[in-house]
């Protein structure tokens, strides 16, 4: 009777933890995902509820391939919503990406695919909180999905950045305090209905969360944390731009042309031990552009783009990435950096479509852990923008809406 209850006990956890959605990533065929709101930062987008969501994608197999598209709605924890697609969406989807252009004069044949939301078929979204688009080929098979998160304006939140206020980590690290504040609407029991969810530069990943406001002042609720709210300070990002594909720039030394255009990084270093230089970037993002065409979506090259790190401090295991909005912020074998012997350097290679890129060497550390200011350093002054997530739910109610977005950026940090 134990071992059944313990099996049974063994089936629930598994099926719950089953239930929460991750993204899939795209396959080595499928390059420059950009889903964006109406702004031009991409990865996993915020946008309000009404506003328009667009995904854009290369596939370098140039077959015309069909593709379709769903959406599907989520909980604050990312496990699937009770609500059913006719209560979160006006509209069809599972529907054929119609809008595709073929690449035009590039070495890199590709099919470059353009969706937009809402459109004549999908009409529009009714409720605010997570969401996932899924894209599947024609035989019914996930191809990859990207989250987005939508809000609706009710409640408004205050955000601002301070430096930590342990003296271990003043120097280091940046923390996010915030106010709720809804003058016209009823927040009732917050510490059980009310969720956040506070990301830095737009990355899911690296997100924190927080379920407990410290206090109240009438409608306002306060959070003031320190260590609970703090994040890596890190350094600015550095960067490259591929626009002219035959011109070296200051950052690409060298430029060989066989089947295809490679680019040849400087070689870059640590800048952990280095003072802070103020170095304006985009926040790990990425802009397609091309100075060789007039449409950079189907006229942008994809070019071997070689780096090179120099590195002296043991790894003790770890293992050095490259780190940007380029994939979404993921770490997996194409962001690796392997050493090279005979070099004794740290080197990796990417096909990367023409652009400007912001990019970063991160550690991972074997017990899992993302040190972004291993090779960067973490310096408080860094310019980093941080947003935060205001998840509701009211006492039965069957989903978790977003009822407030507000975010600050690093540049106005105070004591």
């Amino acid at each position: 009777m134990n071992n059944i209850l313990s099996l049974f006990c063994f089936l629930c956890v598994t099926l719950s933890i089953a239930q929460v959605q991750v993204e899939v990533l795209p396959p080595n065929y499928i390059k420059s995902i950009i889903l964006k709101g109406n702004s031009d930062i991409s990865g996993n987008p915020v946008i309000q509820l009404g506003q328009s969501l667009t995904l854009e994608f290369d596939d370098i197999i140039g077959d015309e391939a069909d593709y379709y598209y769903t959406l599907e709605h989520f909980n604050y924890d990312w496990t699937p919503s009770d609500l059913i697609k006719t209560e979160y969406l006006t509209g069809f989807d599972n529907l054929r990406i119609i809008n595709y252009m073929n690449s035009y004069n590039t070495l890199q044949g590709f099919t470059h695919y353009n969706l937009k939301i809402p459109n004549k078929d999908t009409k529009s979204l009714k409720v605010s909180g997570n969401y996932m688009l899924k894209i599947l080929n024609v035989n019914d098979e996930l191809v990859f999905s990207r989250k987005f998160m939508v809000y609706r304006p009710i409640a408004q939140v205050k955000v601002a950045i301070k430096r930590s206020r342990d003296l271990k980590y003043i120097n280091s690290r940046q923390v996010v305090n915030f106010s709720i504040n809804s003058p016209d609407f009823l927040i009732r029991n917050p510490e059980s209905t009310v969720k956040v969810l506070i990301t830095k530069n737009h990355n899911l990943k690296s997100s924190i969360e927080v379920l407990k406001p410290q206090y109240t002042i009438g409608n306002e609720l306060i959070y003031k944390y320190d260590q609970e709210t703090s994040f890596q300070a890190s350094n600015e990002y550095l960067q490259f731009d591929s626009k002219d594909i035959r011109s070296t720039t200051l950052d690409i030394g060298r430029i060989e042309l066989n089947e295809l255009y490679s680019h040849f990084l400087f070689t870059d270093r640590s800048r952990a031990t280095e003072p802070y230089t103020y170095n304006p970037d985009i926040n790990g993002q990425f802009v397609i552009r091309t100075l060789q065409g007039e449409n950079s979506s189907i006229e942008a090259e994809y070019v071997w783009t070689h780096f090179k790190l120099q590195n002296y401090d043991p790894l003790e295991g770890g293992e050095l990435h490259l780190y940007g909005a380029f994939n979404n912020f993921v770490l997996d074998d194409s962001t690796l950096m392997k050493y090279n012997k005979e070099s004794g350097l740290y080197e990796n290679t990417l096909l990367i479509k023409q652009g400007f890129y912001n990019y970063k060497y991160v550690l991972l550390n074997k017990d899992g852990f993302l040190d972004e200011g291993f090779i960067s350093g973490d310096f408080e002054v860094t310019e980093n923008e941080y947003q935060v997530l205001v998840y509701f739910r009211d006492l039965g109610a069957r989903f978790d809406q977003i009822i407030g977005y507000g975010n600050a950026s690093s540049l106005n940090i105070s004591n």
